[in-house]
């Protein structure tokens, strides 16, 4: 059931666009910041041979470093300033939140209010420049260790020097990734770190559809697996939308209060519950612990000793962990369903909420306050999530076993049209919700004008 928000939204007019002086501001920064963040993705480290690096890229592809080059919209493959991205803000964001949610102090914190939230984002910026700094060490390591069998390197001249202004510059291209995100967040429109991780994804899309085409055009990929792929695209597109936005809402009823007329009247609020409450976090996790083995092999390249134990072990994995593997699709769908319950246990505290709802004298009818509120909180919140993992394992899972039938380019996973559904559907959301202030504002205006008249 839609909100009354939801249906005043619905009732807008985008011809009011052209009079919102403020949004439409808002959107040509926003344009302008992504822009900048395309130029630097094209700005190489000092230092390295493009040539040795483009061949570098062919021999790491098909690991974990094709879905990391995704979220940097090609940056890595390039091996820019900005190789890094905010990948590592976004891993010293989740391990703060799930500090929060288990340390005592940082859960004291986070209840402060705003400066406990100002105090775990700067914890989270001191955890983003640690992250960066080992990354960015083991990155300019790895290239230095980089050469073909034609002699050509990733490094022109390997040693100390280029590690450090490797590694100064990987932090200081996601510091200032970071900063280009506050400022869309601030002076633009929708969140800023999501649309520069959409922006790095949808950078790529051109590609891809030329790609896909000219298999077509050559005989490469039947014409009917590319329209099977786009219809499945489409639906994929539209399953997503639907669910990101559904949700459970819970009747909560407050006492009975006196009016302005002395009448008696009971306030009602709705607390909505998310069916997919842990986002993208699950299949992100899931999918990075699959394919760690394959590229460490693939980093580490011809100096694995395969006679060893180790070795073996390692081999064995890559050959049962590659895509489209029953083991493989196996365990990535119970990555997803493990990490879907781990990270909504983490991000939502029924204890908590119940708490809350008895300081503010709320309630929800036919359930008791305080413990049995947290009871049944948890058994919906159990429910919804049943439906959220299974959801999201069908958006993972079918793209993948797609991927790996027909070839075609990790692009399109479902990873990345989670992401770019959900900062699209963010996004539109606040240009209406800019929109529906204005047309208040205009509302206001010609009331106090007539106002003035009489």
């Amino acid at each position: 059931m839609a909100s009354r928000a939801d249906s005043v939204a619905s009732n807008l007019s985008l011809a009011n666009f052209s009079q919102a002086t403020e949004l439409r501001q808002r959107i040509w920064f926003t344009v302008g910041v992504l822009i900048v963040f395309r130029f630097l993705s094209f700005v190489p480290l000092p230092g390295i041979n493009p040539l040795g690096v483009s061949q570098l890229a062919d021999q790491l592809g098909g690991g974990i470093f094709d879905m990391f080059s995704m979220f940097t919209g090609g940056s890595l493959e390039r091996m820019s300033l900005i190789a890094l991205g905010v990948m590592p803000y976004i891993t010293a964001s989740i391990v703060v939140q799930m500090a929060a949610a288990l340390h005592p102090t940082l859960a004291a914190l986070k209840k402060e209010g705003a400066t406990g939230r100002q105090k775990l984002n700067q914890y989270t910026r001191y955890g983003t420049v640690f992250l960066c700094t080992i990354q960015g060490y083991f990155l300019a390591v790895g290239l230095e260790s980089f050469a073909n069998s034609a002699g050509v390197q990733a490094v022109v001249d390997p040693g100390y020097m280029f590690r450090i202004g490797a590694v100064i510059s990987l932090v200081g291209g996601t510091m200032f990734l970071l900063w280009l995100g506050e400022q869309i967040t601030a002076r633009g429109i929708g969140n800023g770190v999501s649309l520069i991780i959409m922006a790095g994804i949808v950078a790529q899309f051109p590609t891809f559809a030329s790609n896909l085409f000219e298999g077509g055009r050559t005989g490469s990929i039947a014409p009917g697996i590319i329209i099977a792929f786009i219809v499945m695209v489409i639906v994929l597109i539209l399953l997503i939308s639907f669910m990101e936005r559904a949700q459970r809402r819970l009747l909560i009823q407050y006492p009975k209060r006196a009016t302005q007329r002395g009448m008696m009247q009971a306030d009602r609020s709705h607390l909505p519950l998310k069916l997919n409450t842990a986002g993208v976090i699950p299949p992100i996790f899931a999918s990075s612990l699959l394919l760690l083995p394959l590229t460490i092999t693939q980093f580490a390249g011809t100096s694995v000793d395969t006679e060893s134990g180790a070795g073996s072990i390692i081999v064995t994995l890559n050959q049962y962990l590659q895509h489209g593997q029953p083991i493989y699709m196996t365990l990535y769908a119970l990555g997803i369903i493990f990490f879907c319950f781990f990270y909504t246990a983490v991000v939502f505290n029924p204890e908590e909420t119940a708490d809350n709802l008895k300081k503010n004298n709320g309630f929800i009818p036919g359930i008791r306050p305080g413990k049995r509120t947290a009871d049944y909180l948890d058994y919906v919140l159990t429910r919804i999530t049943v439906v959220g993992a299974i959801y999201l394992t069908v958006v993972c899972v079918v793209p993948e076993y797609m991927i790996a039938q027909t070839g075609i380019p990790l692009f399109l996973g479902g990873t990345s049209l989670l992401i770019v559904v959900n900062v699209t559907v963010d996004t539109i959301s606040q240009i209406q919700s800019h929109l529906l202030a204005h047309q208040y504002d205009g509302l206001i205006k010609k009331a106090k004008l007539k106002g003035r008249k009489r």
